[in-house]
């Protein structure tokens, strides 16, 4: 098969998985493989296709690492910030990891600040970092 086809199937594939998760790295990595695609077709030789796919994917996640950090202010809050949770225990209370009861489950939390917690206190939700909680004792404003 030609190299310039496997690649620009191997950006296709890559831009089409980038549908399902939303983060623009992988749009950036099938970019990379358009590339070179681009440079197989124009008769390069593996090593220079692998180079040039390099360097796009190298400045076009580098560009998009910096976007996100500049516009990280502009980003829309968690849609659980503020809501209350209630304090079950500790995991390790060394390192502020605890079990909460939020919207009827029990969730893993990493309570913030260095306030004593109950069990049975209400805590509220900061965001979420993953399926973990990010909570505080008091009410974000």
């Amino acid at each position: 098969m030609d190299p310039a086809l496997i690649w620009a199937i191997t950006g296709l594939v890559l831009v089409i998985v980038e549908l399902l998760t939303g983060t623009f790295y992988l749009v950036m990595l099938g970019i990379a493989a358009f590339g070179a695609a681009g440079a197989a077709w124009l008769g390069y030789d593996f090593p220079v296709q692998v180079i040039v796919a390099a360097v796009i994917a190298a400045v076009g996640c580098y560009a998009v690492h910096v976007y996100r950090v500049k516009n990280k202010a502009q980003q829309m809050p968690s849609v659980d910030a503020g809501m209350p949770a209630s304090f079950e225990g500790w995991i390790d209370a060394r390192s502020r990891l605890a079990r909460v009861r939020y919207r009827g489950a029990s969730w893993d939390a990493r309570v913030e600040g260095a306030e004593a917690v109950e069990p049975g206190a209400t805590l509220y939700v900061l965001a979420t970092d993953g399926n973990t909680l990010k909570v505080v004792k008091n009410r974000p404003i």
